[in-house]
């Protein structure tokens, strides 16, 4: 995990000891929208990973969708030179 994205990753770690209890299991989503957050941070880094989280939080609303959401892949690099 990148520097940065480690320090994103703290406010979700407490949101996740102090408030989720207390707010509820109730998530639209599979993973949480912590649990993806956490992932998104772990895979793509800081920059990428806190948009990404950004994203899906903002997709988790009464009007959105729900289901299994998972973490995309990142690009490899070679995965750039095949397209």
């Amino acid at each position: 995990m990148t520097p940065l994205a480690h320090i994103l990753s703290w406010p979700i770690k407490a949101y996740r000891l102090i408030l989720s209890p207390w707010v509820g299991y109730h998530c639209r989503y599979h993973p949480t929208c912590s649990q993806y957050a956490l992932e998104a941070l772990q895979k793509h880094g800081g920059l990428k990973g806190g948009w990404l989280a950004a994203k899906r939080i903002a997709r988790c609303n009464p009007w959105g969708a729900c289901g299994h959401d998972p973490v995309p892949e990142p690009d490899t690099p070679s995965d750039k030179i095949d397209r």
